[in-house]
């Protein structure tokens, strides 16, 4: 029920804003999984649950000004991400986010004027990617920098996979602009190569 122009979606959007108790306990059913996930990206497991909830409550209004030009369920994805925001704003743990091209001084020595690789990452596919995965260590690794990550490039990368790569909805989501999204998906991956060369080149995370 992801496609906005499916007739199924349609007939539920209608049911909603007509106040249909039945139809309002539809969309909670297949909507609230991926609700959850977008809230887990931001939030402890509890605080998510806590902020869909409270989403839904939110929806039974909101929805009367619902105009199709996004999903359902982009529409529904974003008022959870930025309800997440505001909890976050409100902890005084939210990261503000700079757009700028230029690069953690970390990474800079590794891209060339055009912000090409100079020195790419050296990765090594002896191993295949499964062996790597099975015994953990990878995984783990990858987990701890993906927590590290900030967290407007954290939720950029995981939504833009959790969504199959499509931008539209993941800007929408996060309420940012395509080349926005391209900037922080960027300096996501460069983080994420560069600990995948340093994890197989030492073993060590």
């Amino acid at each position: 029920m992801s496609d906005p122009d499916t007739p199924r979606e349609a007939t539920l959007i209608q049911s909603l804003k007509a106040g249909d108790n039945q139809s309002y306990r539809e969309a909670v059913r297949v909507y609230t999984p991926g609700m959850l996930a977008v809230a887990r990206f931001y939030l402890d497991h509890s605080s998510a649950e806590e902020i869909v909830q409270d989403c839904w409550v939110t929806v039974i209004d909101a929805i009367q000004e619902f105009e199709g030009r996004s999903g359902l369920k982009t529409w529904l994805h974003r008022i959870v991400a930025n309800r997440c925001k505001n909890r976050l704003r409100s902890s005084k743990r939210e990261v503000a986010t700079d757009f700028s091209e230029s690069l953690e001084p970390e990474l800079a020595s590794r891209f060339n004027s055009t912000g090409r690789w100079d020195l790419p990452p050296k990765l090594q596919f002896h191993e295949s990617a499964d062996t790597l995965m099975e015994n953990g260590a990878l995984s783990d690794c990858l987990d701890k920098h993906l927590s590290a990550l900030p967290e407007t490039q954290r939720s950029a990368l995981m939504l833009y996979e959790a969504h199959q790569h499509k931008s539209d909805d993941v800007c929408n989501i996060l309420d940012v602009s395509a080349s926005n999204l391209r900037v922080l998906l960027h300096r996501a991956r460069q983080k994420i190569f560069l600990m995948v060369e340093t994890f197989q080149e030492t073993g060590e995370c």
